[in-house]
């Protein structure tokens, strides 16, 4: 239920606060900081013994479909638009990226350990066991949410990419040589984080050059303790 609470909260447009009066104002603010860090572009009510006009979240009008797609915090954080107002409360955003692939074992354990300080993590990853396939990634408090996603376009042959220019120039966008489109790309949205020693955690994951150097034919040997992949 944590993780569909958490996309609730990021395509509403009106979040309503209820009992507010039981916190402090320092723990309100860090409430709010944390809405705002998960839907930036949400309004928010404070109700009292849940009464509030029925006009503050009735028929207000302010729902637009292609906002609300575009409105989750960790959406904006991947394409750069970083909100640094949250930092205040300790609210924190960042986005990982890499061009290696995870081992698969590591990056197992990895998922399987604590994250201190994680609300929501989202994006796509990509395994060395299985160099082809895109691995999505979808956290949210205690529950995450991981599998592959489809191929990446460099596994895909070209008379099978889309036709339209535009598409094409935004998959070119993120290619880079010799890995094609293949990355990982990881936002993280948390309170309190420590965003060196989730960064080196992550990193400590990557191929080693040894690994590296050992190609795809001796990484899809490897076995992949995650489900759902082969």
């Amino acid at each position: 239920m944590v993780d569909l609470l958490i996309e609730q909260v990021e395509f509403c447009d009106v979040i309503v606060l209820n009992k507010i009066d039981l916190v402090s104002e320092d723990d309100c603010a860090r409430l709010m900081a944390i809405l705002r860090g998960l839907n930036p572009r949400a309004r928010m009510e404070i109700a009292s013994f849940g009464r509030l006009p029925l006009d503050r979240v009735l028929d207000t009008g302010l729902f637009d479909f292609e906002a609300a797609s575009r409105a989750p915090g960790w959406l904006q954080e991947l394409r750069g638009m970083h909100r640094p107002e949250s930092e205040e409360y300790g609210i924190r955003s960042f986005v990982y990226r890499a061009r290696r692939p995870f081992h698969p074992q590591r990056f197992f354990d990895l998922v399987e350990s604590e994250w201190p300080g994680v609300v929501r993590s989202k994006g796509f990853f990509w395994l060395a066991s299985h160099p082809a396939l895109a691995g999505s990634w979808s956290q949210a408090g205690a529950v995450a949410r991981h599998g592959p996603a489809g191929h990446w376009w460099a596994a895909v042959e070209a008379e099978r990419w889309p036709r339209d220019s535009e598409t094409v120039e935004r998959i070119l966008e993120k290619w880079v040589d010799g890995v094609g489109d293949a990355r990982q790309e990881l936002v993280l949205i948390g309170m309190d984080m420590d965003e060196a020693v989730l960064r080196g955690r992550l990193d400590a994951c990557l191929l080693t050059d040894g690994e590296m150097a050992r190609g795809p034919q001796a990484w899809t040997q490897w076995h992949n303790p995650f489900p759902g992949w082969n």
